[in-house]
């Protein structure tokens, strides 16, 4: 094998120091517009995935058709928050084997000095916001109407975009999961599993109250923690409308519900910020993992 030179020693690492043939924000571009055109050339996946939500949401809507607005209502809406969460956080894995697959491109890219691992990273989160956008809106307006959800036009918008958030969330989860795990199989296992643990302590299936103190913090990075609550702020906030009657008057209304569950209005933009928290937390994980691992090509290719 060749004996690497000092030069190269010193320069070994993903952000090479030697120059490179376009800045970040030309990198940035190029490879935006190169992963946007890789989506649409997937065809399998971008048309099942647009069929996926659109049926979707239609076969919600209708199974949740005109909810009521009494306390039986109350709780099949908080069962559809929930399958929602589910089936949002749990359908992108599909694009797990797209992801390892662009992995090994990069790190035979960078290792040759074609662009930074940093505009590769810019450029992954943000191709996929357009795209996401409108599979939200294909999810949301056929569920959102038909199941006859908060009818103010300001609650829906708040519902796109809490949906919108969801997807990118789990999107950022299976991108940094791509760079840790070694193949589609390690993957798919972990990713279940950490979902499932997220989904049972995310207050739905035992509140908060009597989770034991010693897995707590389990309920607070929960994924499906704050979206849930979101959804529940955004559905029975600011509502007057009696969920259940008793000896003649109210017994419970919308908001005395959220009240009782310690929900206010002001946790509506809190949960937003989180979730978009977590967005850039796994994105920076996935980076650092990304850049640990063409830093050991570059290591070993310099000394081969």
């Amino acid at each position: 094998s060749k004996v690497a030179d000092v030069g190269t020693m010193k320069n070994i690492g993903t952000e090479f120091t030697r120059g490179f043939a376009n800045s970040r924000l030309g990198e940035t571009m190029i490879l935006t517009h190169r992963f946007s055109k890789n989506i649409f050339r997937t065809k399998e996946l971008f048309a099942c995935r647009t069929v996926q939500m659109l049926g979707s949401g239609i076969v919600l809507g209708l199974i949740f058709h005109n909810l009521k607005d009494d306390l039986e209502g109350a709780r099949e809406r908080v069962g559809l928050f929930a399958f929602i969460l589910t089936f949002l956080l749990t359908s992108t894995i599909e694009a797990l084997p797209i992801f390892l697959q662009e992995r090994e491109i990069l790190m035979k890219e960078t290792s040759s000095g074609s662009y930074r691992v940093s505009s590769y990273a810019v450029a992954n989160g943000l191709v996929y916001l357009p795209f996401l956008l409108i599979l939200a809106i294909l999810f949301s307006v056929p569920v959102y109407w038909l199941a006859g959800l908060n009818p103010n036009f300001m609650a829906f918008l708040q519902f796109l975009l809490l949906i919108w958030l969801i997807l990118y969330t789990a999107n950022s989860v299976v991108v940094c999961f791509s760079a840790l795990v070694p193949n589609f199989i390690v993957g798919n296992s972990v990713i279940s599993g950490v979902m499932g643990s997220f989904f049972l302590f995310s207050g739905y299936f035992i509140s908060k109250r009597e989770i034991p103190s010693y897995w707590i913090f389990m309920h607070y990075i929960s994924l499906f923690k704050y979206p849930f609550e979101g959804f529940l702020i955004n559905e029975f906030s600011e509502s007057s409308k009696c969920l259940e009657y008793g000896f003649g008057k109210c017994l419970m209304t919308e908001e005395g519900l959220l009240k009782e569950e310690r929900y206010g209005e002001a946790n509506k933009w809190r949960n937003v910020v989180i979730m978009l928290s977590f967005v850039l937390l796994y994105r920076c994980i996935s980076y650092v993992i990304l850049r640990c691992r063409c830093s050991q090509r570059s290591f070993k290719t310099a000394l081969a």
